[in-house]
């Protein structure tokens, strides 16, 4: 079929989204390990992972594969928030036994990571408790609740509204910051600066703690940029949640599941989150999930919320293989991940943070999306895939299962393309 005539009828027929014709103009057609093929035989090499889905290559792990097929032939609906089934109950033990946090917990199951989100919010936000923090930058979904939450781009909430009452407050980028605080030289003072904020001034000021329901957070900001906090911010911001009697929440949708190169992101920081969402990757690339992870004692009471999808045995059957896959990847990740650090780190940008295989590059401290777009789009001409964060980033992230071979013949072709677009902008 002529690609030009898919575009259009594609654009004619679906709804507006994020798709970007003058950027990507590729029309996927199958994918084996890495690397993904359109429908003219081009190749790819990919450093998206379809924005973290599919760590575990494409069309998914083998294994993973293998547990669909002989789920499906047994059971794959099971009306999980009705009737009981084994590979339920065998995802949530696991998620809760696995997950940081020495507490009793207990397990929701959803159909993506906007609703692991909302189902979120009905946990921590109660009728004295109604307000919620979260950061600028911060991206948790495009529904009410989570869009609420979100401050990544003013486009997202356009022309719709009221939304639930949430503070924002700054994150700690090491980069970019309202003190303009070197965070990678004076991690401390830049973790000060935001917590004080948030005592000092929003406690004492704007909203007190009591009303407080949750705060809630990236560990690793995602669509705001792949931005990395020091090391020592979650666990301050967990002191300062636990003096007020405030649930974290941490949205893991992107970065968890071993992309960072640990199976929950927070367990980098040394914290432990009152809740965790969960989607993305625990799906293996075949099926849309998501999980909330929460203390036992914020359980929702009989009939306060549910779903259909829910829970679905196959779901939960695939999910339970990726944990166990992903497990055993965890040291390839970070060694993989030490060549994007050291190769990342001769390349002509202005910042590299991340850490296992969830990587940003950003140009200059004025955002500069001509560099980022035109980069993203020569990699593609080159053959290889990469996708804009934030206003001027570039992420890296490709799958984890990835080789040291390929990692290299991927950040070649960057660094190249890099250094061919710094000269012509």
């Amino acid at each position: 079929m002529n690609p030009k005539k898919v575009i259009r009828e594609t654009e004619k027929y679906l709804a507006t989204t994020t798709r970007d014709p003058e950027t990507y103009p590729i029309i996927l057609d199958r994918g084996e390990g890495v690397w993904l093929y359109d429908i003219e035989g081009n190749k790819y090499l990919d450093f998206t992972s379809g924005i973290g889905v599919n760590n575990l290559g494409w069309p998914s792990h083998p294994e993973v594969i293998k547990t669909a097929i002989a789920q499906m032939a047994k059971l794959a609906h099971a009306a999980g928030n009705d009737f009981y089934n084994l590979p339920q109950l065998e995802l949530a033990r696991k998620l809760a036994i696995c997950s940081p946090g020495n507490f009793e917990k207990k397990v929701f199951f959803s159909n993506s990571g906007t609703e692991a989100v909302e189902a979120s919010i009905k946990l921590v936000k109660r009728r004295e408790r109604k307000y919620l923090i979260s950061f600028i930058g911060a991206f948790h979904g495009r529904t009410f609740g989570s869009v609420s939450l979100t401050a990544s781009k003013p486009i997202q909430k356009a022309e719709v509204g009221p939304f639930l009452p949430v503070i924002y407050v700054p994150y700690p980028n090491p980069f970019k910051n309202p003190w303009h605080i070197n965070g990678y030289e004076d991690p401390n003072s830049l973790i000060d600066r935001v917590i004080e904020y948030i005592e000092d001034y929003i406690f004492a000021h704007v909203v007190p703690p009591e009303e407080i329901g949750g705060i809630f957070f990236e560990p690793i900001q995602g669509e705001g940029g792949y931005v990395v906090p020091p090391r020592g911010f979650f666990q301050a911001l967990q002191r300062l949640a636990r003096k007020y009697g405030i649930y974290l929440i941490d949205d893991e949708v992107q970065m968890g599941m071993g992309r960072t190169g640990k199976l929950f992101a927070i367990e980098n920081f040394n914290a432990e989150p009152d809740v965790i969402t969960l989607a993305k990757a625990l799906g293996g690339g075949l099926v849309p999930i998501g999980a909330t992870i929460f203390r036992a004692e914020l359980d929702f009471k009989p009939g306060m919320h549910s779903n259909t999808f829910g829970g679905n045995a196959l779901a939960c059957a695939i999910g339970s293989k990726v944990i166990e896959i992903t497990k055993d990847l965890l040291p390839h990740v970070n060694e993989v991940g030490k060549i994007f650090r050291d190769e990342l780190s001769t390349m002509d940008v202005d910042d590299v943070r991340g850490m296992g295989l969830a990587w940003g590059i950003e140009f200059g401290r004025i955002y500069n999306r001509k560099i980022r777009d035109t980069v993203i789009q020569e990699a593609a001409r080159r053959g290889l895939l990469l996708l804009p964060a934030g206003e001027g980033a570039i992420r890296i992230i490709p799958p984890l299962i990835i080789s040291g071979e390929e990692a290299k013949k991927g950040l070649a072709i960057l660094k190249k393309v890099i250094s061919d677009a710094t000269k012509l902008t």
